[in-house]
């Protein structure tokens, strides 16, 4: 797994210079692909570059979303800007299905009626620098748009080497075009390059609504989880329903907390604050932290290391560690609470 760039600073630095990078080889290669096309008149590389045209809009918004993401919580909007990059992934996806119509618009005729295609082995040359360029771009984005937790360069760098596989494609029916002269095979080409397309498209869109609607993040839960585990206190008898969310940078994060019901309020508050001074660390100060405190009752006195007690009932038997589906509500324990609590609320059982 890459290793996070420390500070935020750095990553919003790293991710400016990274989508602008994009949009400026974004501009080259349409304008590559357009005149290759001009050169050939093939409906396959018309359909490549019409990609391309997605390609600089969609780099030109992700910048945008880059921009307005890096400031921070404000007035009108104290959660963050960080959502916008979902709004950028998911107008990207659309984007790209929009394209995907355009290519079966000009594709068709081209299967029916082919046609020649002059300086082919010029406009062969031409796709395979394209390529090679794509390519790079679309591996470069991916590895800082996970050095830096960035959805949104991410998505970008899949987008080009969506782009980059497209054009390979093109490239090799051109190729079988140039050594057999199958003129149709032009247009079936096109087509295969729209159906590519228009699946990468839907899965952006997928994604871009699964974070709008604050999907549930597995290895994030992971994460969280790993934390408590390292840094586990006697008096922290459980955790439970918890939940956590990305925004951009920012992490969003709440549950409850099981303390020893005869612990003040003072001692309460101290043991939140340095659960929250925890994940403020973990998190690089980009964390919203929210606990919940609860009083222990009888059914934690197994797993509880709070002693000695004078509120025990039963004797402590076991410690064992928090995992993800305990801590969620996603699982239950297999002895079911017998009192008046959540019936979501699990223990982990020993």
């Amino acid at each position: 797994m890459d290793v996070i760039i420390p500070t935020p600073a750095a990553r919003h630095r790293t991710r400016f210079i990274t989508v602008g990078a994009a949009v400026a080889v974004s501009v080259a290669l349409m304008a590559v692909k357009f005149y290759a096309w001009w050169l050939t008149g093939s409906a396959a590389i018309l359909s490549d570059a019409l990609e391309s045209i997605i390609n600089v809009v969609a780099s030109s918004f992700a910048l945008m979303s880059v921009i307005l993401a890096a400031k921070r919580p404000d007035a009108s909007h104290p959660y963050g800007h960080g959502k916008v990059e979902y709004f950028s992934a998911g107008f990207e996806g659309a984007l790209i299905i929009l394209a995907a119509l355009g290519i079966f618009y000009a594709a068709w005729p081209r299967l029916l009626e082919p046609q020649e295609l002059p300086h082919l082995g010029l406009g062969l040359a031409f796709l395979a620098g394209v390529t090679l360029v794509n390519l790079g771009m679309g591996l470069a984005l991916i590895y800082f748009g996970k050095r830096t937790d960035s959805l949104i360069l991410v998505a970008d760098g899949k987008h080009l080497l969506t782009d980059a596989y497209t054009t390979a494609g093109v490239l090799l029916g051109l190729l079988l075009i140039y050594v057999t002269g199958w003129l149709w095979l032009d247009g079936a080409v096109a087509l295969a390059v729209g159906f590519n397309i228009i699946i990468t498209g839907g899965n952006l869109v997928r994604q871009s609504v699964g974070g709008l609607m604050d999907e549930s993040d597995p290895e994030l839960l992971e994460r969280i989880v790993k934390v408590l585990k390292q840094h586990r206190k006697d008096l922290w008898i459980d955790v439970h329903r918890l939940r956590a969310r990305r925004a951009g940078d920012r992490v969003f994060l709440d549950f409850h907390l099981i303390l020893p019901r005869d612990l003040s309020l003072e001692e309460g508050h101290r043991e939140v604050k340095e659960l929250e001074r925890i994940f403020d660390t973990h998190f690089e100060g980009q964390a919203d932290i929210l606990v919940h405190l609860d009083p222990c009752e009888e059914p934690e006195c197994p797993v509880c290391g709070h002693d000695p007690c004078a509120h025990r009932q039963q004797e402590a038997k076991a410690r064992p560690l928090w995992q993800r589906e305990t801590v969620t509500g996603e699982e239950n324990h297999p002895a079911k609470l017998t009192d008046n609590r959540d019936p979501e609320k699990s223990v982990q059982e020993a």
